[in-house]
């Protein structure tokens, strides 16, 4: 049995969106005790991440690390059709990742108790996303 669905979330532009809560209410409705939820956005240039949910001083800090990583208008990317953050932001989500799968149990989702899943805007201006969640 699987059963799946799109959501559509709005970023404010670079940072993190905490989706733990749309992405149980989908693991609620799909009536499956005991399997996995696999969880995909569909854009290049944002990603997904399960990290700290207690304090965001980890998600600015993350922040932090990726912006050493992929620098924003970095003089050797060729791939800046749309400014200065947008080799940048395909870097960050090649580093991060877009996909992943969290074990679901009791149907609801198996985090730990300071796991969240958020999505990762790395472009600077707001986006509309589309992240695909799949429940088996």
């Amino acid at each position: 049995m699987a059963y799946q669905t799109i959501l559509e979330f709005a970023t404010t532009g670079r940072g993190t969106r905490d989706i733990t809560g749309a992405v149980a209410q989908v693991v609620a409705q799909s009536g499956i005790e005991c399997g996995l939820v696999q969880v995909f956005v569909q854009h290049t240039s944002c990603s997904l991440t399960i990290t700290e949910n207690a304090s965001p001083d980890v998600r600015r800090d993350l922040e932090t690390v990726v912006k050493r990583l992929a620098p924003d208008g970095d003089p050797a990317y060729r791939h800046d059709e749309e400014g200065p953050d947008d080799m940048s932001a395909h870097a960050r989500s090649v580093l991060t990742d877009t996909g992943l799968t969290v074990p679901v149990g009791g149907g609801r989702l198996l985090l730990g108790t300071w796991q969240g899943i958020y999505l990762w805007e790395h472009r600077t201006a707001p986006h509309r996303r589309k992240v695909v969640v799949t429940v088996l």
